[in-house]
């Protein structure tokens, strides 16, 4: 686990998991796999094998030796519902969020009809926990069939990552949605993100109550481009009844970044409807 995170949405990054394969254009330029293969074959380092998808079985009960609650991104180097990762340690590692839920976990993936089949038999008859977070990664409307997928699933927090958007996504219903999250590429070869896909999602999200964050635009470096639309930030989270008492003065830097002129229209932490 990470203590800290340059993710501008999270506070750490967990990480029982490492490597992934390539499942779609949002996946070309992946910075994970650019980061892990510098240190291939660098022995005794982490990411010795690189990007190769490796299980983690030590790092399991990480979350639940770290005592001050934190926001976690689960898998930042990989993707939790890969088909090559055995349901069992799909398992292991829900059994310890549900075990530490001091902390929130944000569970992001590709693969979302793999996601729904093992959370909505692991919940069959009960409800997941408000602390996992489930989401989806859609980079155009190509891949908008994740977004049916997570509607799909039992959750009680959905979020979204439109990033790296590549494309337009067009009318978007974001019903039983509750956060979106979109941003430009940023690398070598990084596509250039258009204005009007993000003001279409900006206004999707204000138009459904929808908390909304943009991270960046991208290009040479994930700073490059900082992460201004229209005048201001968007640094919105969605909130469920304590989520904010326990991780939030951790993000308070983030939220102190926002033009004071704006942050009582438009508050960091949007209530779910």
């Amino acid at each position: 686990m990470s203590d800290s995170s340059a993710i501008e949405w999270t506070n750490a990054s967990w990480n029982p998991v490492t490597g992934c394969t390539k499942l779609s254009a949002g996946c070309d330029h992946c910075y994970a796999e650019r980061f892990a293969e510098r240190f291939r074959g660098v022995v005794g380092h982490p990411f010795e094998p690189g990007f190769d998808l490796t299980l983690r079985p030590e790092r399991l009960d990480q979350p639940t030796l770290w005592r001050r609650p934190r926001l976690i991104f689960v898998n930042s180097m990989s993707d939790l519902f890969h088909k090559n990762i055995p349901a069992g340690f799909i398992g292991s590692v829900f059994e310890t969020m549900e075990q530490a839920d001091w902390h929130t976990f944000q569970v992001l993936t590709k693969r979302s009809s793999l996601m729904r089949r093992f959370v909505n038999a692991r919940y069959a008859n009960r409800q997941p926990p408000a602390h996992i977070w489930l989401g989806v990664s859609i980079e155009d409307e190509r891949a908008l069939s994740r977004l049916r997928h997570l509607k799909e699933t039992k959750a009680t927090v959905r979020f979204v990552s439109f990033e790296p958007l590549i494309g337009p996504i067009g009318e978007v219903d974001l019903r039983d949605i509750h956060w979106v999250i979109a941003g430009g590429e940023s690398g070598p070869g990084a596509r250039p993100v258009e204005v009007d896909w993000l003001r279409e999602l900006r206004d999707a999200c204000q138009r459904q109550r929808v908390a909304f964050f943009f991270k960046q635009w991208g290009g040479r470096t994930p700073k490059a481009g900082g992460n201004t639309l229209d005048g201001r930030q968007w640094l919105e989270y969605p909130t469920t009844r304590d989520t904010d008492a326990k991780w939030w003065a951790d993000n308070q830097h983030r939220a102190a970044r926002a033009p004071a002129t704006t942050t009582a229209a438009f508050p960091h932490l949007r209530a779910l409807p």
